[in-house]
């Protein structure tokens, strides 16, 4: 009698998605467009506490922080990009989640690293982002923006060795290279893997407002980061906004 060979199994080929079934990038950009301003904090202890991940963006001035946040979000004024880059000195929150229900907030750091800025303020603002990015404790993932022309600055270089105890214990890490469509791709390939190399187990991304680089990319990241298995939105309910400190 003839035996048959012993075959493995044929693997059942993965379905196909079905008519109008969403793709991740679409889900993650309609999550990001539901962003709304909550409270913005002249200091820490304005802030109010929250149970939700909270995802934080953080660069030099004029790298692009709020073109990305606002390009994420499809809003053209989320972010406020002052004309004067280093002068808001605030620390805004905006929340993420679709009717009502709040499942994460992103925050917008102040810009750092400004020539006009004084430098008394320069050194209290590194000092509140650097008491922001250690304790803060709903802090799930960080959001570098990184100009690629210029390259990682010493404050950027200070900024990771502060986050980097938490980067260890788990906090997502993520440097975008802002403009990348100033680049030629050999360019754009060096300094990626440059980047990776600095990024201390962070991920490392380019992104371009204008010829849409990384935008997909980003969302579906920033959406996973967000959304882990056994996170329980909670209902959205603004603060009171914070005081603001007379000048």
């Amino acid at each position: 009698m003839t035996t048959k060979p012993n075959t493995p199994p044929l693997s059942r080929p993965e379905p196909s998605p079905s008519v109008g079934e969403k793709s991740p990038a679409t889900i993650a950009l309609g999550w990001l467009h539901t962003a709304k301003f909550l409270t913005t904090a002249p200091q820490l202890h304005f802030l109010p506490a929250l149970d939700v991940p909270e995802i934080a963006f953080v660069g030099r001035s004029n790298a692009g922080k709020s073109t990305c946040i606002n390009t994420l979000t499809q809003q053209k004024q989320l972010a406020f990009a002052s004309k004067k880059p280093g002068r808001t000195q605030h620390i805004n929150l905006f929340a993420l989640g679709k009717q009502g229900v709040m499942d994460a907030v992103l925050t917008d750091l102040p810009g750092y690293g400004y020539a006009a800025v004084p430098k008394q303020d320069k050194i209290r603002w590194q000092q509140v982002m650097a008491n922001y990015l250690v304790t803060r404790e709903n802090l799930m993932g960080i959001v570098l923006m990184c100009d690629p022309r210029h390259g990682l600055t010493e404050l950027d270089e200070i900024l990771l060795d502060v986050i980097r105890p938490r980067v260890q214990e788990g906090l997502k890490f993520l440097i975008i290279l802002t403009k990348a469509d100033k680049l030629t791709r050999s360019e754009a390939a060096k300094v990626l893997s440059i980047t990776k190399l600095q990024a201390g187990g962070g991920e490392v991304m380019l992104f371009s407002a204008p010829k849409r680089i990384g935008i997909d990319d980003v969302a579906q990241l920033l959406w996973k980061w967000a959304h882990p298995q056994g996170k329980t939105p909670v209902t959205l309910e603004a603060p009171a906004p914070a005081p603001t400190p007379a000048e």
